[in-house]
């Protein structure tokens, strides 16, 4: 109804005007957080192989420690001496020249924890010499440096990232000016709920709640997709995945203090207060040893309630799988898991024993192990790949001395057993240094055999 009332008028005329001017600061001097941020949200790398690659250029020269919290330069820092080394480069040497000639503006002042000085490139570097990951971040590193020496009117030339849009012409208006009306449209939108966050976002929530520290925090972030809490997304936005969700809701039913960032942050400030004399550092010791020590213990009290959210989401280990092999303790089935990693579970003794993996495993014969009676099993890389029997527990549970967990029949060194390295090892491996050719006692009648430390097979007709 307003609308149509709107689109019978012409004109419209000019009530108020209000006029904004928007200018960019340059950088204060780039600190590991920062650093973290930028490669995450700019370059696209994840916060840990960034660190990875700063430590690695600070290892070969080019810049300088890379871990630092300090975004301040000290009064007799060698700004010059930085600069006249990147004069000559073809990327940014045209800037760095006029800087030299005309003066540098000195950096923002910015915040000294007494660590380390800003990250700062120590000497020239050209794109043939460092790799694609390794040179992005040398080259923000370097861009980052020289635009906190710039007017910040002008920094934007060597961080031509940040710099404005194109110029857009707006007509001028005065108030109370008539103007004439083109189109009306009603447009309508929704809200949505936020996205995930980004690594960027989690980054500096991580930081402003006191959550690890320049060094720890790349390594959080690490861990939780390593032990799949979260996966990454595109745009580098961390997806949480139904364990991490599930983990996440069985804390706070529990204890909800175990995932606020209260605690983490109160022993960093009392880390703090140790670095700066302020607090003595066994008491603080005991006191953070005991809290954690009586969380722990009321939280293994109240574990079913973990174990029920679990089992709601996930299935039990007892229900998975198919019966596949017979259990030396229980002599009932065990069995078989095939999602990765590939195990086998028997539920009347509540046991689950590791695999050998990327491989089909099957029973062998029917026959049993010698040492513990479980039966024994055979892994198989194809029909024109390596195989060898094994035994479940004994690969588990090494039985001798010389052998480790993972290997199989074809290391063990049981005198009599007839599938014994021992009884089925023909000669040394002429490939390697250490390895034996074992014959594969199911592969005939064209008869197989093949070394036990590497995947090359010697087929005997």
């Amino acid at each position: 109804m307003f609308l149509l009332q709107v689109k019978e008028f012409q004109e419209a005329s000019v009530e108020s005007i209000t006029t904004k001017e928007k200018y960019k600061t340059r950088p204060l001097a780039l600190n590991t957080v920062e650093l973290m941020r930028v490669g995450s949200s700019g370059l696209g790398l994840g916060p840990h192989h960034a660190m990875q690659i700063a430590e690695r250029l600070y290892t070969q020269g080019y810049i300088s420690y890379p871990r630092t919290e300090t975004t301040h330069y000290p009064e007799n820092f060698d700004l010059i001496g930085v600069l006249r080394q990147q004069q000559h480069s073809p990327d940014w040497g045209t800037e760095v020249k006029e800087i030299l000639t005309e003066g540098l503006n000195k950096p923002r002042k910015g915040h000294d924890v007494g660590d380390h000085p800003p990250i700062t490139p120590m000497k020239l570097a050209t794109r043939a010499e460092l790799d694609g990951d390794a040179w992005k971040i040398y080259d923000y590193i370097t861009r980052h440096f020289i635009a906190t020496t710039l007017l910040d009117p002008g920094y934007t030339t060597v961080m031509h990232w940040q710099a404005f849009g194109k110029n857009e012409t707006v007509p001028t208006f005065t108030k109370d000016e008539m103007v004439n009306i083109k189109d009306v449209k009603l447009v309508e939108c929704q809200t949505c709920p936020p996205d995930y966050l980004t690594e960027s976002e989690l980054i500096t929530l991580m930081e402003k709640h006191g959550i690890g520290t320049d060094a720890s925090i790349p390594v959080h972030i690490n861990n939780i997709c390593q032990r799949n809490y979260v996966t990454i997304v595109s745009g580098r936005r961390l997806e949480p995945t139904p364990l991490g969700i599930v983990l996440v809701h069985g804390y706070q039913k529990i204890d909800p203090e175990l995932v606020l960032p209260t605690m983490r942050s109160a022993v960093e400030e009392q880390l703090n207060l140790i670095a700066h004399g302020q607090a003595n550092f066994s008491a603080v010791l005991l006191h953070t040893v005991e809290i954690f020590k009586n969380k722990f213990q009321y939280f293994v009290k109240n574990i079913e309630g973990m174990d029920q959210l679990f089992e709601v989401t996930f299935s039990p280990l007892a229900a998975s799988g198919k019966a596949h092999s017979r259990c030396g303790k229980c002599r009932r089935y065990m069995k078989y898991i095939q999602t990765k990693p590939s195990r086998m579970h028997c539920s009347t003794c509540d046991e689950t024993y590791n695999l050998p993996q990327n491989g089909n495993i099957r029973i062998y014969k029917e026959l049993k192990c010698p040492l513990d009676d479980f039966e024994l099993l055979s892994w198989s890389a194809g029909t024109k790949g390596k195989s060898y029997p094994f035994c479940p527990y004994c690969f588990n549970h090494p039985p001798f001395r010389d052998m480790k967990k993972g290997m199989g029949c074809n290391w063990c060194t049981h005198p009599t057993c007839p599938h014994s390295l021992n009884s089925n090892g023909v000669s040394s491996c002429v490939e390697c240094d250490g390895g034996v050719l074992v014959l594969d006692p199911a592969s005939g009648p064209k008869w197989k055999m093949a070394c036990n430390r590497i995947r090359a097979n010697c087929q005997v007709e």
